[in-house]
């Protein structure tokens, strides 16, 4: 329990420190979105003046923040200028959508990843460990908007998968049988990008780290035994590669927002990605904020659970911290 309370404690100060840091990064860059309404000769001066006075622009920048915090410790992180609402139930929806698409597409690369891993590593050197390995590269030195505009030329060519958005305009008045068969088009495409801009450098550290454990002298030693195949590898080689596999998928679940983001943006999906570049380019501060704070705590969330596994899993790590 002390180990994990002090993990807590470091994560409160790492949102609070990265919150505080975008905060005054971002108002110290000239203009906000009321200075460019300026720009509209309809609103005047006065107009203007209230405004910056009701969202607090006008204060300085402690009292800002300390402001902001306010409305954090309220669920409303801050107030969206564009479009009129809080942030706080906009983010909520945006990152719900986004769940959706990057929680299954990580489940899948990591489920593919084991598995083409540990059968590249058994077959080492040989044709299949070359097949796995080199589409792996090539996924790997691929762009994630060459994938993801490949998927929807294929979309196009071929009709089989749906366009832009979650679900179709009349998806209320389809049967039960048609509406989940157009989740299903909907989904496809976008979790099959995310699942391939992932996969490679999955595999690669999968394949590593089953190599390593294959080489050691019990590996070995479990050969003289007459244990091989499958139940070698999946039951005593798997379990042992584990620490650094734990460790890499602590920083997938941190990379869920940064690796969807651009594909959200590509297939019109409605999640963060579009919402976050729709707040730059209309310079909606506390939108902005509120994207950044969500991505770190996937990062401090990703980075406690693989914390916690490898506490729970390594008897070494644990003695280490009891002894603290």
């Amino acid at each position: 329990m002390r180990f994990l309370r002090r993990r807590i404690l470091h994560s409160l100060f790492l949102l609070v420190g990265v919150s505080l840091l975008c905060f005054t990064l971002f108002r110290m860059v000239p203009g906000d979105y009321v200075s460019e309404m300026r720009l509209n000769p309809q609103i005047s001066a006065a107009t203007l003046a209230g405004l910056r006075t009701q969202y607090g622009l006008d204060q300085p920048l402690p009292g800002q923040y300390i402001r902001w915090l306010g409305s954090v410790m309220r669920g409303e992180f801050g107030y969206s200028f564009a479009y009129n609402t809080p942030v706080g139930p906009l983010l909520g929806l945006r990152f719900k959508n986004t769940l959706l698409l990057a929680l299954p597409a990580m489940a899948l690369a990591w489920i593919l990843a084991l598995g083409m891993g540990c059968w590249s590593a058994w077959h080492r050197e040989r044709w299949q460990d070359n097949v796995v390995s080199t589409g792996a590269t090539v996924l790997l030195i691929m762009p994630d908007i060459v994938i993801a505009l490949g998927l929807l030329l294929l979309a196009l060519r071929s009709g089989w998968f749906a366009v832009g958005g979650m679900v179709s305009l009349n998806f209320e008045q389809l049967s039960f049988a048609a509406k989940l068969k157009d989740i299903v088009a909907h989904f496809t495409l976008p979790v099959a990008a995310l699942t391939l801009s992932s996969l490679p450098v999955l595999v690669r550290h999968v394949r590593a780290a089953v190599i390593e454990v294959l080489d050691a002298p019990y590996t070995r030693a479990a050969r003289g035994h007459g244990i091989a195949g499958a139940r070698l590898v999946f039951r005593h080689v798997l379990p042992a590669a584990c620490n650094p596999l734990v460790s890499l998928l602590g920083v997938s679940i941190a990379g869920l927002l940064s690796g969807s983001l651009l594909i959200e943006v590509i297939m019109s999906w409605p999640g963060l990605g579009p919402l976050l570049l729709e707040a730059v380019q209309a310079r909606d501060l506390y939108v902005i904020i509120g994207c950044v704070v969500i991505s770190t705590g996937l990062l401090v969330v990703g980075s406690m659970l693989s914390d916690v596994l490898l506490f729970l899993m390594d008897p070494r790590i644990r003695a280490e911290a009891s002894e603290k």
